[in-house]
């Protein structure tokens, strides 16, 4: 039963050889929070994994059923993408973002995943004097890991302070050393939920083209800042982005979260018509090609994987041109996460937590898939560990490049009632437990002066 012992949770540590728990992956802290469930014969409040909470988009299903009964699993796909998935995804692009990207800058990739370790991979050659990938954290963990396995230099600040205005000079000081070959964030941001307001992104377009950095926007959560009504295809208002502010831009655009198709691992990496047309030298001489996208397809994605699978591909289209045409609204329907991120966020700022990265400029950030939570006097270590203890599973900030101490809160696997009220009970008795030893530790600091 739930809280453990620390000894409990400690040895269990060693076991899963965790020696620090703000290192450890998120996959680690799934498998020590599977052993923790053994030891107290209950379950664990998952708030670590971020799997779609909800079922996948039924027509993307039917979708790959389909092409698949017709025999397309036994033919190798087009490395660029099947016609049907780049045009969709153009039309997609304009529908949503109102931007014009066209259908042969748009190329299928094995998830983001895959997208934004090719795009690093390919943008580190494109200019030998760039050899550093610039990440504005918090951020997602494994797109820091994927530049350390491919040997790029990293540079990275936490937006914390540098919200706004502030964030020109920041950027301006990072990319005047001439250093940086690409910059990668998302938005709605993983793990904190923060959305870059227009001023953010007109600032980031306007110094990536002055300093020819190529800008990667990760769009995993397109669409997903529930603030607005970003459902209605060639309607205002449009998702803010980058891509209205410089022509030095990928966008890594995934179906795992918007249309909950995390498992068949299927995303699309769209380049700006001039990226996709740089010419370098050192591309042809590393690649056996001149430009960027012909680098892209015909040099890192075929020897990464040799194409992404048809059905998944298929699936991906018609979903993608069912949002387009208006016959489905994926806003609405990951609208559950809005629901369960305000439910979550409330039991948590009811029991002794503040949300950190709470604001977007003047707006409070939206409800959502994410958020960031602390509580006062505690590391992130001790935090993260304690929160164990008594049931509860989440990552915590300094793995995600964070300077401040507290966690992550996913709230995808906080499904039913029985979830929730196991989260209150929890941290119901977690604060009432700090502030007890608070209050001892306070008379003894009393007595100890008095003597």
């Amino acid at each position: 039963m739930f809280p453990l012992t620390d000894k409990e949770l400690r040895e269990t540590m060693s076991r899963l050889n965790i020696t620090e728990i703000t290192e450890a992956t998120i996959r680690q802290i799934a498998s020590l929070a599977g052993c923790l469930e053994e030891i107290a014969g209950e379950k664990v409040v998952h708030l670590e994994i971020g799997n779609p909470g909800i079922p996948a988009n039924a027509l993307g299903v039917e979708a790959e059923r389909e092409v698949l009964r017709r025999g397309i699993a036994n033919q190798y796909p087009n490395i660029g993408g099947i016609p049907q998935l780049k045009n969709n995804g153009s039309r997609f692009l304009k529908a949503f973002l109102d931007i014009e990207v066209p259908a042969d800058c748009i190329i299928p990739t094995v998830g983001s995943m895959q997208g934004g370790y090719a795009a690093m991979l390919l943008c580190a050659h494109r200019d030998p004097k760039k050899d550093t990938m610039l990440f504005i954290n918090p951020g997602f963990p494994a797109q820091r890991y994927q530049a350390r396995i491919l040997g790029l230099k990293e540079a990275s600040f936490d937006i914390y302070n540098y919200r706004g205005k502030a964030l020109e000079a920041k950027l301006e000081e990072m990319f005047a050393a001439g250093n940086i070959t690409a910059m990668i964030y998302g938005t709605p941001n993983n793990p904190a939920w923060i959305n870059l307001t227009h001023e953010e992104l007109e600032i980031i377009g306007r110094l990536a083209t002055k300093y020819d950095v190529v800008v990667m926007e990760d769009l995993a959560y397109v669409g997903m800042d529930f603030r607005n009504d970003f459902g209605r295809p060639g309607e205002a208002p449009f998702v803010p982005t980058v891509a209205k502010y410089t022509d030095n831009y990928m966008l890594l655009l995934s179906a795992s979260k918007i249309f909950s198709y995390a498992g068949q691992r299927i995303a699309i990496t769209c380049f700006s018509p001039k990226v996709a047309q740089m010419v370098s030298p050192e591309l042809e001489r590393f690649f056996g090609m001149p430009t960027m996208i012909g680098a892209f397809v015909f040099g890192v994605l075929y020897a990464l994987s040799s194409g992404t699978a048809h059905s998944a591909q298929h699936a991906f289209a018609t979903m993608l041109g069912a949002a387009a045409d208006g016959r489905l609204n994926f806003v609405e329907d990951c609208r559950e996460y809005e629901r369960r991120g305000a439910r979550t966020k409330e039991i948590f700022t009811s029991n002794g937590f503040h949300i950190i990265y709470d604001r977007d400029g003047e707006a409070e950030i939206s409800d959502g898939f994410f958020f960031t939570a602390g509580y006062r006097g505690m590391t992130s270590a001790e935090l993260q560990a304690e929160l164990l203890r008594y049931g509860v599973a989440a990552i915590s900030l300094p793995g995600t490049g964070s300077e401040q101490d507290g966690i992550r809160v996913c709230v995808s696997m906080i499904k039913s009632d029985e979830d929730f009220h196991a989260l209150e009970t929890r941290l119901a008795r977690f604060d009432r437990d700090r502030r007890e030893q608070c209050r001892k530790a306070e008379c003894v600091t009393e007595n100890a002066m008095s003597v």
